[in-house]
């Protein structure tokens, strides 16, 4: 019986890995989510080994009640589906800062922000050097800002990259 069950996964872990698609070296573009006030973050995919990388993304809000940056670094597995589809999940962290708007008498919310975030979404590989993905990014604050410490965050996105 276990000489079966090794079998079978080892044919498995041959079977996916042979039809598994090489991540792109470097891909650059926008991350597009708006959960959690930052909208917009420029991102950046930079391959680590022959299905891992690692992400990093850059998200900054400019408003009249509050000015705010994120950053938040993700080391990502990726796994092939079929065709050009692939999924993949990570772990990682960041920090952030906001400050807001003075308010006469008010409380002093500003400060800075530690968290640990996770990752895990499904991408489109076009033939030419576009990569569409959407995923969901799970944040917890760890310390720092009140606001967004012990804070759960749902942040969900449509990254628009290009391969190079």
């Amino acid at each position: 019986m276990k000489i079966t069950t090794l079998f079978t996964a080892l044919f498995l872990f041959v079977t996916i890995g042979g039809y598994a698609q090489d991540v792109s070296e470097h891909a650059l573009g926008l991350r597009l989510g708006d959960s959690d006030g930052f909208g917009a973050e420029i991102s950046y995919q930079k391959s680590i080994g022959r299905y891992n990388r690692a992400e990093f993304n850059l998200g900054w809000r400019d408003s009249r009640e509050f000015d705010a940056f994120k950053l938040t670094g993700v080391y990502q597995w990726v796994h092939h589906i079929e065709g050009n589809f692939n999924w993949y999940y990570g772990v990682g962290g960041g920090l952030g800062s906001v400050e807001f708007e003075p308010v006469p008498n008010g409380e002093d919310n500003d400060g800075l922000f530690v968290f640990a975030a996770g990752d895990i979404g499904v991408e489109y590989n076009f033939d030419i050097p576009l990569l569409l993905s959407l995923d969901f990014r799970p944040e917890i604050g760890l310390l720092g800002y009140d606001g967004f410490d012990d804070g759960f965050d749902f942040d969900i996105a449509l990254g628009i990259r290009y391969q190079f």
